[in-house]
């Protein structure tokens, strides 16, 4: 029986747990627990830093940049400023249109805040000039713009591309990737769209008596959108583009009819010559240059144009699954764009860089543990040595589950946050077993029974280890207050840290007397004979 009462919260968990059954079960649930929340747990190369804003356009068909600059621009910056949480405002003013950016600061909340700057600019359209157009409120946000996935597609057959094939195989595969779970948002760079394109004769136009207008009203009368006119080419005809609708075929848009001369009517093919193509007005282009994989020093044997497709995922998801799961499309589609002539190169895997990143810091905190429990041989014994490993990774668990529970991500910050905290993670533990090993060595131990001693010895330092890790935690509060990108940055430290030590003081007065009681021994110690019994 222990007849010992405890006076501290040491000694009292020592004693609820020294002889329970379930203190081992509660050990493995633990392992466990940290084991399962290291497997799931989102992993990223970096914390995800809560950067959002967004941007105001407000047109104002046939101002100048200057008059836009005046009435639209420098009014709206005004008023935008009054909105709380508004961090930078980038205002910009062209010809017909006024464009105000705006950065939200670093931890507001984005639903918040996207709807405080609608109901501002909402609110003052009365102040808007006479002729200004409904403003768009567009807002944006870095969780979802940066990809996590890039993946270039190319023609094997020859350096040209057949950008129409391309382009419907690449919005096809652009809708599936989008239907993958955890993915946010899916884009094209360096494609060009098919369309029908009509080059205007001027000389013709001029002949006929017509205006560009015109034309542009009887292709609107057939498509959904026709943009403005884009440019001159060098043989003094014009571009104009639109998007297929009630347009099916190049003979569609042949006979188009544009006007009437002389009780004849115009068609579009008489003042234009249309064809069917890609959208020339877009002059991006990109290319891959493939290298010899035999060759040492990667000499580049070919460079070919092609199509990117970005993948982004939703903000606090695991960045290696949504990457495997993009990349395991791709492998499935192989086959299919092999038939096309079309080969792909994934081009950027933040989801691979992500699950090395997060081993190797694994892998080094295994590698501090092993030196620690190797460096407590010498200091303390084999196996208090072993008491005391053991508490590390149970506080890594514990440590590990609660950062999972609050929605946090495994990254090498955090990581980095455990191997800081690691020195001072067995200081409560060894601080217990050094004096278990001090009253197992005391004059008076063959007096005392091994529950009673265990449960006197953890009581005992309880207050002090208490206040040195409460004074530990307190140095760490300043760093949560620390604000812009670096306190994001640096947000898992302030966070995990404390946890982990307050788990240290748990595991060591709960574990350390339970495994010291199963697995040290009161020393014998000789009986020393006086002189008659020596006589």
């Amino acid at each position: 029986m222990i007849n010992y009462e405890p006076k501290d919260v040491a000694g009292k968990l020592a004693k609820g747990f020294l002889k329970n059954p379930l203190t081992a079960l509660l050990g493995i649930a633990l392992l466990l627990l940290g084991f399962i929340s290291l497997q799931v747990m989102p992993r990223e190369e970096d914390p995800q830093i809560a950067i959002s804003g967004g941007a105001v356009i407000v047109p104002l068909p046939g101002a100048t940049a200057s008059e836009v600059e005046k009435v639209i621009v420098n009014p709206l910056e005004r008023r935008l400023r009054e909105v709380k949480g508004i961090e930078h405002i980038y205002g910009m003013a062209m010809d017909n249109v006024g464009i105000v950016n705006i950065q939200y600061k670093i931890g507001e909340r984005r639903e918040d805040s996207n709807l405080k700057l609608y109901d501002k600019v909402m609110q003052n359209m009365d102040q808007m000039p006479k002729g200004t157009m409904q403003p768009l409120v567009k807002p944006f946000d870095i969780d979802i713009d940066i990809p996590i996935v890039t993946v270039a597609l190319y023609s094997k057959d020859s350096q040209k591309v057949n950008y129409e094939k391309l382009y419907d195989i690449m919005r096809k595969m652009q809708q599936d990737l989008n239907a993958l779970p955890n993915v946010a948002k899916t884009t094209l760079k360096g494609s060009h769209k098919p369309q029908f394109n009509i080059e205007v004769d001027m000389g013709k136009l001029s002949a006929y008596n017509l205006s560009m207008g015109q034309i542009m009203k009887s292709v609107q009368s057939i498509a959904v959108d026709v943009p403005d006119v884009k440019g001159r080419t060098k043989g003094n005809k014009l571009v104009v583009f639109g998007v297929k609708n009630a347009i099916e075929s190049v003979r569609d848009l042949q006979n188009v009819i544009v006007a009437s001369y002389m009780g004849s009517p115009i068609y579009l093919k008489d003042v234009a010559k249309v064809e069917r193509g890609i959208d020339y007005q877009n002059f991006k282009k990109s290319y891959i240059d493939m290298k010899d994989k035999n060759e040492k020093d990667g000499k580049y044997i070919a460079q070919k144009e092609q199509v990117t497709i970005t993948v982004s995922k939703l903000a606090g998801t695991n960045a290696v699954y949504v990457a495997k799961d993009v990349e395991k499309y791709f492998e499935e589609y192989k086959e299919e764009l092999g038939k096309e002539g079309i080969g792909y190169l994934v081009t950027r895997d933040y989801g691979e860089r992500a699950n090395e990143a997060v081993n190797e810091l694994v892998q080094h905190l295994l590698i501090t543990i092993l030196i620690i429990a190797v460096m407590l041989v010498f200091a303390l014994g084999f196996k208090e040595s072993i008491i005391v490993t053991f508490t590390v990774p149970a506080i890594l668990a514990i440590t590990l589950f609660i950062a999972f529970m609050g929605g946090q991500t495994i990254n090498r910050i955090t990581l980095f946050a455990f191997l800081l905290s690691l020195g001072l993670l067995v200081d409560a533990a060894i601080i217990v077993i050094e004096n278990i090993h001090r009253h197992l060595h005391a004059h008076d131990v063959d007096e005392k029974e091994m529950d009673v001693l265990l449960v006197e010895a953890t009581d005992e330092i309880g207050a002090p280890t208490n206040v040195a890790t409460l004074a530990i935690i307190l140095t760490m509060v300043p760093m949560m207050f620390v604000g812009g990108m670096m306190g994001s940055f640096m947000k898992p430290i302030p966070l995990n840290v404390p946890v982990a030590l307050i788990a240290s003081l748990f595991i060591a007065y709960i574990f350390t007397p339970y495994l010291s009681y199963k697995l040290l021994k009161k020393p014998k110690h000789k009986q020393h004979k006086s002189k008659e019994e020596t006589k």
